[in-house]
């Protein structure tokens, strides 16, 4: 079977370099870096909250999570600048590929009432962002230590110059988009 990243530099990016007519290889755009990110309001009330999230986040993508931490005070949300509110994770190299080798192929797939994911999440630059609702599509997750469903936001950087090129490198290496 060949890997995600050997089918981008033997198939893909070659179809790429005929689709847009580029001059030079370096101009084919390519995945360059997935963050995954997620949110946790209950973190202000339940500190343990924000540990199950890290701990969740580490299994699905075989790296530690930095905590990230609320920028500005909002007395509603009884949340003080600096808290700790979420976490995320930066993929980059094999483990990036292999991330979204299992988006793509397992966890995507395995959403209720799946028909694509959206071709307009595009934000004008090539880079696209999908939000998942329940963490418990990817397999990494054990259901029974699953105490709160948490969605999470998967932004997939390329170096895409528009989201024409974006699209096409997303869909060659088999994004699920709506019809």
């Amino acid at each position: 079977m060949q890997t995600i990243k050997q089918r981008y530099l033997d198939n893909i990016k070659p179809d790429l370099m005929k689709a847009f007519s580029y001059d030079s290889v370096m101009e084919v755009p390519k995945v360059e870096k997935i963050v995954v990110n997620m949110g946790v309001g209950d973190a202000v009330f339940n500190s343990k909250a924000l540990e199950d999230a890290v701990e969740e986040l580490q299994a699905l993508t075989g790296q530690k999570p930095v905590v990230t931490k609320a920028k500005k005070s909002i007395s509603n949300f009884k949340l003080r600048e600096g808290m700790p509110i979420g976490a995320k994770v930066t993929l980059r190299g094999n483990k990036m590929y292999y991330f979204l080798e299992k988006l793509i192929a397992i966890a995507l797939p395995r959403v209720r009432d799946f028909r694509g994911i959206s071709k307009d999440a595009f934000d004008g630059r090539g880079n696209y962002t999908v939000g998942v609702k329940e963490q418990i599509i990817f397999p990494e997750v054990n259901l029974d230590k699953v105490k709160k469903i948490r969605g999470m936001d998967i932004v997939i950087v390329t170096t895409a110059k528009t989201d024409q090129e974006g699209r096409a490198l997303l869909e060659a290496f088999g994004m699920p988009f709506k019809k």
